[in-house]
């Protein structure tokens, strides 16, 4: 779009602006998502006119941010890509973390003293809680990519600026990462910045998901000797439940992340207790007829249940509301239980199955294996007994 061009879609945008601001009719309305975070960030009370959280974090905090960030493995490709431009003598290149914190800014000087004056710097907090509507606050509350120009922006100091940025997800467990943006004066506006910016983004999950399967082999050569010498059917998988290598069994790419004190279940394994490798996990069969033992004491404060069946027992502790469900669950015996059977039990009616399937599914994020469903029962290979239970 021409400069000319350009300058008359920001006096548009002024003109709605301050339209929907005043309470009075706008000439046109608002793009939905700029319409969607002004009236999240009105109910959050952001001012339009004022200067809105702007205080940065220690310059010590933002670096322990980016040595823990795994955009910190990307950033170099990610800058030399978005900088390598023809018009990158015009713009920013920043990018933040899942909280919205801009942890890297790079580009021309002459933008970034600009940017220092709007409080746009490393250490900042640039969510739409803290400055309003912007790219990097809204793609984190869309969750999708975005592109501001002038007065879509709320604050009235962001109004001369574009932005356009898009979520980076980690492309081995599909968590946010951070925000990619590419920020400047609103008249240097170029068509091919959302591209470019979208470009970036895929190189890095690709790179990141590059390093990914480095990990993998460095784990794979790690568990070399102990394949060679180990009977019986076996996987070795990463933190994420990636599967670097496997015997006697197979799998697909990925199974369930793996914990300490949590039994999983592997097609082919049956119920397993994983053992930690450096940098992984060993999942086999556990014991003989792969069983597990668990004791559910409601005598102690909280319900404490310990399992048995693998090297050592292990214990979690458990709400009074998970307790009775495991009791429930456990006096069903093999055939299992409906969640309407334990609605009915657990408050004396069928209108709480949502809520009994909810609280199912955290109490295996914490037991895993232990419990099956449909219907929910307890695991194959495992008994439970309750002790000190309340006369009823």
């Amino acid at each position: 779009m021409a400069t000319h061009d350009l300058a008359m879609r920001a006096r548009d945008l002024v003109r709605i602006h301050d339209a929907v601001l005043s309470g009075s009719a706008p000439p046109q309305r608002p793009r939905a998502v700029v319409a969607r975070s002004w009236t999240r960030v009105i109910e959050l009370g952001i001012d339009p006119d004022g200067r809105n959280g702007r205080d940065p974090l220690p310059p010590a905090d933002v670096e322990d941010r980016r040595r823990n960030s795994r955009l910190s493995l990307v950033i170099d490709e990610v800058r030399e890509l978005l900088l390598s431009a023809a018009d990158a003598s015009s713009y920013l290149v920043v990018v933040s973390d899942a909280d919205g914190v801009v942890l890297w800014r790079s580009g021309s000087p002459r933008v970034k003293r600009q940017a220092d004056h709007l409080g746009f710097s490393e250490g900042a907090v640039w969510t739409e809680g803290a400055v309003g509507t912007n790219a990097i606050g809204t793609a984190l509350a869309e969750g999708a990519p975005v592109q501001l120009f002038a007065a879509e922006h709320f604050e009235n100091a962001q109004v001369p600026w574009y932005c356009t940025a898009s979520p980076i997800h980690d492309p081995i467990d599909g968590s946010l990462l951070g925000v990619v943006d590419v920020s400047g004066p609103a008249l240097t506006l170029h068509p091919a910045i959302e591209a470019l910016v979208t470009a970036s983004v895929r190189l890095a999950e690709a790179r990141l998901w590059r390093h990914h399967e480095d990990r993998l082999e460095q784990l794979r050569r790690t568990a070399e000797p102990l394949l060679s010498g180990a009977n019986g059917p076996l996987l070795v998988v990463d933190d994420h439940g990636w599967v670097a290598a496997h015997q006697g069994v197979a799998v697909r790419d990925r199974v369930e992340a793996p914990r300490p004190d949590r039994a999983l279940a592997v097609p082919g394994l049956g119920l397993c207790l994983p053992e930690r490798l450096r940098g992984g996990w060993l999942i086999r069969p556990s014991g003989e007829g792969h069983s597990f033992t668990a004791t559910l004491d409601l005598g102690s404060s909280p319900a404490m249940l310990e399992v048995r069946g693998g090297d050592a027992p292990w214990r979690v502790a458990l709400t009074p509301r998970h307790a009775d469900l495991l009791t429930a669950i456990a006096d069903a015996g093999r055939g299992g239980v409906t969640a309407g059977a334990l609605s009915h039990r657990l408050y004396g009616d069928s209108e709480h199955q949502v809520t009994v399937r909810a609280e199912i599914s955290r109490m295996r994020r914490a037991l895993g294996a232990l419990l099956a469903t449909n219907p929910y029962r307890l695991g194959d290979g495992v008994s439970l007994k309750v002790v000190n239970a309340p006369a009823r």
